[in-house]
Order: C-alpha cells, then structure tokens, then sequence
C-alpha cells in the first residue's frame, strides 16, 4: 500500500482552540461546520467501503470539539485520526505534497540512520517530526491506529531552517538511496522557512508544521 505525504503550516493555538470543549465563537461555529461536513463526506466513502470502527468519523470530531477522546474499542483511533484530519484540513494553508512512500517509516527510519552516521543532530531526523505524533500536542489523551495510519507529525517552523541546512550540509556524502529525497525535504522545508519570514512580518501567527501521512 501506498502512503501519501503531505504537510501544511497551522498556528497550534488555532488548531487547540477547536478541540478544547466550552464555549465557541461564531466564526468558529462557521469552521466547526465545514469541519463537520468534511468529516460526514469521509464516513461517506467509509460507508460505500463497509468499513466500521466502531465510532463514525461525525462522532469522533464531536467528542474533539467537546474535549474529549475517550470512546473505547479497537479501531476507534481511526476514526479520532480521521476527525483531527478533519480539524486540520480546515484550519492553516494549504497542503503541500512531500511524496508518497511504500513503507515511509521504514524508509525514514534508514535515512535516520544514515543522516546520524554523517552527524545529524537526533533532533533534526526525519523521524523525529514526521512521526512525531501531533495528538500528544492535544490536553487530553487520543488513541492512536493501530496500524500506525494515518500519522500526523509536526515540526515547529521555527526548527525547519536547521533542519534543511543539516541535510543540505551532507547531501554529497549521502548514499544515493537517500540523497534525492534528502534534498527534496530541505528544499521543501527551506521555502516554507522563507515563507514563514514573509508572513511573521505581515502579523500572521502561524508556528507549526504538521504532516500528514495517509494510505
């Protein structure tokens, strides 16, 4: 199975601000909905494909939005995973294709190995951020997949510069394996550098990059 990477630029507080329970503005009443369409289109199309979790997609976005991720059974973490999608595909810019990847932890995590070999800081792996687990970001505790995907990772945009200069240093040490996707990340993560500097100095508030691994 093929897994498709993606990322996007979210200010965290705006994304917490959805998932936090209480009360909510009327602007985010009006995201909430969109939120809340997202998430019937994608039980839609789990419905046509007869797949049950054992909690709707609408369902698990309902307990984000009121605070909480505490229904129980084997595949609700997909269900909890798809709605934060939901939350995430409606706040931030949009997203930005990084590749797609038979087996993408297994090939960052041997690209971890070589990037470390050549003295990149743990900090700055690949894995570090694109496995990161975003939910560990949320007040409360989200059951993860079982499989592992989807995944959601997050690099704070304030680290993206270092982590592009890191691998833009090793490039022509690197097997060849890995060099090509390498630079196809600091490339990526340079712009969004780039972009951040622009927007910080036209009062936008965006701090996080978040990845998004599905398939």
């Amino acid at each position: 199975m093929s897994h498709v990477i993606n990322m996007k630029t979210v200010t965290l507080s705006q994304v917490l601000g959805y998932v936090r329970g209480g009360e909510y503005t009327a602007q985010q009443e009006e995201i909430l909905d969109t939120m809340r369409e997202w998430a019937r289109g994608h039980q839609h199309r789990l419905d046509y494909q007869r797949i049950d979790w054992g909690l709707t997609v609408p369902e698990a976005l309902e307990h984000l939005i009121a605070g909480r991720a505490d229904a129980e059974g084997p595949a609700v973490g997909y269900a909890y995973y798809a709605a934060l999608m939901a939350v995430l595909e409606c706040t931030g810019s949009d997203p930005v294709d990084v590749g797609v990847y038979s087996k993408p932890s297994t090939f960052f995590g041997l690209m971890d190995e070589e990037l470390r070999a050549l003295g990149v800081p743990a900090d700055l792996l690949p894995t570090s951020y694109l496995f990161a687990d975003f939910p560990d970001l949320l007040p409360y505790p989200v059951p993860s997949p079982t499989d592992g995907y989807p995944a959601i990772g997050y690099l704070p945009l304030a680290k993206a510069k270092a982590v592009a200069d890191a691998y833009t240093a090793v490039l022509d040490r690197m097997d060849h394996r890995f060099s090509h996707d390498a630079k196809l990340l600091a490339d990526k993560l340079d712009l969004e550098h780039e972009e951040w500097q622009t927007a910080l100095k036209y009062g936008h508030t965006m701090d996080l990059l978040v990845f998004c691994i599905q398939g």
